[in-house]
């Protein structure tokens, strides 16, 4: 069993450049020639290796392309690609826009995507409106898949179902589109169910990546390897809370993590995130009363670290809502305590299943 004393913990917050999604311009990119001009287009050599590697190690994909909608979606699926391409930008908009537009439907950082297209124009647009984004000319495409970080430390399997649960999101977003009545009531129809669990052994890779992947619902974004989370897992000092989400359009996967190191009296949340895929089904605060749940049956006090970045602040609000307040700083960590006399219940419209 390693030993991590609390000084080198505090310090995993540095995040390593991960892409989550790719982002294809089309003419001359994915393809040989341009779509509204030439009589054929032809797919590049290796494209389609490229596509199918991108999507088993879970990096989502996109587009961004100046062209004719229609034309252009119509060839992709002639070509057996469209299912591979979430949110598909094409327009006569700038590449710029569109890519905001892509991060913001994906709901992810500009710095977690790439933008691959064979004009220098575009990409220098790019680079000069959206400077987080790596950019990236499609003579290189060869050495795309050996770039760092194009590979993940590992694969997990919710890795490889991440965007057939991306293209789940968009039947429920398109069922909730139709529904006429409440957020609640439709929320009811879902059929949710949450589990929480304490971790093993096999989801730890998850629970890696869960910490380097999720930069916006994070209260203090440090990030924990393998080790130091099995390290946690075995430690009659800690809980290690994973989180999983399902309803009747299939899971959403492992999708919450919750660290707390508990002292005799004292109860203290090191980290607590949740994947901003389920950030609009309500189920938000369901693992934060339950860690309130489980101190108040401890006779426990509980505390909260939160460190503040400029994408978490929807986290703090959390804390707030469910009747934290600040009790002192540590630098630049907030330090948080709930009195635990106000424990909301579970939402009506969800089952929660707890393991133990």
């Amino acid at each position: 069993m390693i030993n991590i004393p609390n000084e080198l913990v505090r310090q995993q917050s540095v995040e390593k450049q991960i892409i989550k999604c790719v982002v294809w311009d089309l003419d001359n990119t994915l393809w040989h020639g341009v779509l509204l001009e030439d009589k054929q287009v032809d797919l590049r050599g290796n494209i389609i290796d490229i596509i199918h590697t991108l999507d088993s190690r879970g990096i989502l994909q996109s587009i961004a392309s100046k062209n004719d909608y229609d034309i252009a979606m119509n060839k992709l699926v002639e070509l057996g690609l469209q299912d591979y391409f979430l949110y598909p930008q094409i327009n006569w908009n700038s590449k710029s826009s569109s890519l905001q537009e892509i991060a913001k439907i994906i709901n992810i950082g500009l710095d977690a995507i790439a933008f691959i297209d064979d004009q220098l124009f575009e990409l220098e647009e790019v680079k000069f409106s959206l400077p987080e984004i790596s950019c990236i000319n499609a003579s290189e495409l060869a050495k795309l898949l050996d770039m760092p970080a194009m590979n993940p430390r590992f694969i997990t399997a919710d890795s490889r179902q991440r965007r057939l649960m991306y293209l789940s999101d968009i039947q429920r977003q398109n069922a909730e589109t139709e529904f006429v009545g409440t957020s609640e009531e439709f929320l009811a129809t879902l059929q949710m169910s949450f589990t929480i669990s304490t971790a093993q052994t096999e989801d730890l890779q998850r629970a890696e990546e869960l910490t380097q992947r999720t930069n916006q619902l994070n209260t203090t974004g440090y990030t924990y390897s393998y080790d130091e989370l099995n390290y946690f897992r075995q430690s009659a000092q800690h809980k290690l809370l994973i989180a999983s989400l399902d309803d009747k359009y299939g899971s959403y996967g492992k999708i919450g993590l919750a660290l707390i190191e508990c002292q005799a009296s004292l109860w203290t949340i090191k980290l607590l995130l949740m994947s901003c895929r389920v950030m609009s089904r309500g189920v938000g605060t369901i693992m934060l009363n339950h860690i309130m749940n489980l101190a108040k049956t401890n006779h426990a006090r509980l505390c909260a670290e939160f460190l503040p970045n400029n994408r978490n602040r929807m986290m703090y609000v959390a804390y707030k809502f469910a009747g934290f307040k600040e009790i002192g700083k540590d630098g630049d960590l907030v330090i948080l305590e709930n009195d635990l006399t106000r424990i909301q219940s579970f939402p009506d419209y969800v089952k929660v299943e707890i393991l133990h």
